[in-house]
């Protein structure tokens, strides 16, 4: 069998125009077998000094630790990487390194098989899923957001996800009022039948009393889902927002393993969707078994896809592969590393999302782009 011979950890820099060219990072890694067959990951550590930890943590730590083993043999590989990083690696950096070798070592697996990764994982439990456009409010004016949203349905999105307090010009996440009214506006301008979510996200610094005020008063919208009013730590909180509000309550994104998805499921009890980023919560390995919590609780999974397209490829494998997924969410706006990075661009058709024919991933990462790109 082959075995790992070369894993390369590579920093990448890209401005992303969902918020204004703001320059976003993150680690790729990219895994060579015996044989020659590579393999493409992803860590989202995001911030400079977290993608050169991330680097360290691989090429110091990992690297010589798996490298000469077989590479099929994922799931002793990933419990071999979380007990050396057990002192510093439940959850944060040592969990986005984890993420990446074992994401380019599915990929090697289904490459091998010659089987895209959802049949892998048992097959397909969806034939497609809604198409979801995931995108930040910051443009000038309340009119000018929701002519942008407008435009996404016209596109042929079929629902929406919508972060709030974000980078640009828009006042939207800074008062509760002006929120709850955008979403009014918002509902009124798409009918009754789009999908809203918002993202209330880490920009807002909300109390328990203003987040079920709002929560409430968008619940009078129609919205599918209210997601982090609160720090993702606050479990009072979150409790006390999941009695006073029929509205379903999202989180989870900001999570790093199954022990922490554990944790919200059986001791916090108070969140009905969970968002989950392979690039983040210690590979497809990590994914899957968050997932697995999710089927024995009821509870529905949401896959973070929005960085470059290796985890969006991952996280729609996972996703349709998922009895518990609902949408898939893209970036609607044009951004290198969805388009470039890759031979053809994952995009929706006719708004909805469609699963990857090819072996592994399915994509053909463009080694010149990633290079390019690189730090």
């Amino acid at each position: 069998m082959a075995k790992i011979a070369r894993i390369e950890p590579i920093t990448i820099a890209y401005a992303d125009p969902n918020d204004f060219g703001t320059v976003r990072r993150t680690v790729l890694v990219r895994v060579e077998t015996s044989d020659g067959v590579v393999g493409w990951g992803e860590c989202i550590a995001m911030w400079p000094e977290a993608c050169r930890a991330v680097a360290t943590i691989i090429n110091d730590g990992l690297t010589p630790l798996i490298a000469g083993d077989t590479a099929d043999d994922i799931e002793a590989i990933w419990g071999k990487m979380r007990r050396h990083l057990h002192w510093y690696g439940e959850g944060g950096i040592a969990s986005l390194a984890v993420s990446g070798i074992d994401m380019a070592l599915w990929d090697i697996k289904g490459k091998v098989a010659n089987k895209p990764l959802y049949e892998l994982f048992g097959g397909l439990k969806h034939a497609r899923l809604p198409a979801n456009a995931s995108a930040h409010v910051n443009k000038n004016g309340e009119v000018a957001c929701v002519a942008e949203v407008v435009g996404f349905f016209e596109a042929g999105f079929r629902s929406t996800k919508l972060g709030f307090a974000k980078k640009g010009e828009s006042d939207i996440g800074g008062n509760p009022d002006i929120d709850v009214h955008f979403v009014k506006e918002l509902r009124a301008a798409l009918g009754d039948k789009a999908e809203i979510l918002i993202d209330i996200g880490n920009g807002v610094r909300w109390d328990v009393r203003t987040a079920i005020d709002v929560a409430n008063r968008m619940h009078e919208h129609r919205i599918g889902w209210f997601e982090e009013p609160l720090y993702f730590t606050d479990d009072a909180g979150y409790r006390a927002l999941a009695a006073s509000t029929e509205l379903r309550l999202a989180s989870g994104e900001r999570e790093f393993t199954e022990t922490g998805y554990r944790r919200q499921m059986e001791y916090v009890q108070a969140v009905d969707v969970y968002g989950i980023d392979p690039a983040r919560v210690e590979g497809i390995t990590g994914f899957r078994r968050a997932d697995a919590l999710a089927t024995r609780h009821g509870k529905t999974i949401n896959a973070h896809a929005w960085s470059t397209a290796i985890t969006t490829a991952a996280s729609l494998h996972l996703s349709l592969a998922s009895p518990n997924a609902e949408i898939f969410e893209y970036k609607p706006f044009g951004v290198s590393v969805q388009d470039d990075l890759v031979a053809e661009k994952l995009w929706h058709r006719d708004g909805w999302a469609y699963p990857i024919e090819g072996a592994g991933l399915g994509i053909e990462v463009q080694e010149d782009v990633v290079r390019r790109l690189a730090e």
